[in-house]
């Protein structure tokens, strides 16, 4: 398990980006879009909301885990207790004819991962994701 605090400020977005597609690579997974679009978005909200005006500390942690194997990605915030999965599901036809400003973040989100919680532990806002990670198939060999 590896972990990187940063200042919760939009501007340290490729860090953290640096930071998961080291680890992410460490354990043999290569870029993947899903993951960043998930990972963008809950650390913009962060960086946007969390201490709003002020800012404060952002801890992002990167495991993987096992029984089914999978990436777990953990995010950590002493900002305002704010629960980001609690929005009611968007209706997306809907939502493009509105063309309303918001709102679709935390849904890509949902949709791009297979798992994502969220906790307040402590003075913590812990939202935590998880990304299954699928066997390789190998390829098909071709018939002579």
């Amino acid at each position: 398990m590896s972990s990187l605090e940063v200042e919760a400020l939009v501007e340290n977005l490729d860090t953290v980006f640096a930071f998961l597609h080291k680890e992410l690579k460490q354990y043999g997974v290569g870029m993947h879009m899903k993951v960043d679009v998930a990972v963008e978005e809950i650390f913009v909200n962060i960086a946007s909301y969390a201490y709003d005006p002020e800012t404060g500390p952002a801890k992002i942690t990167v495991e993987e885990a096992e029984d089914p194997k999978r990436i777990v990605i953990r995010f950590e915030d002493r900002g305002k207790p704010y629960n980001p999965l609690v929005r009611e599901e968007m209706d997306i036809a809907e939502h493009n004819r509105e063309r309303k400003v918001g709102g679709l973040g935390i849904y890509m989100a949902k949709r791009n991962m297979d798992n994502l919680y969220y906790e307040y532990e402590d003075g913590w806002n812990v939202v935590t994701m998880e990304k299954l990670l699928k066997e390789e198939e190998e390829p098909e060999k071709e018939e002579k």
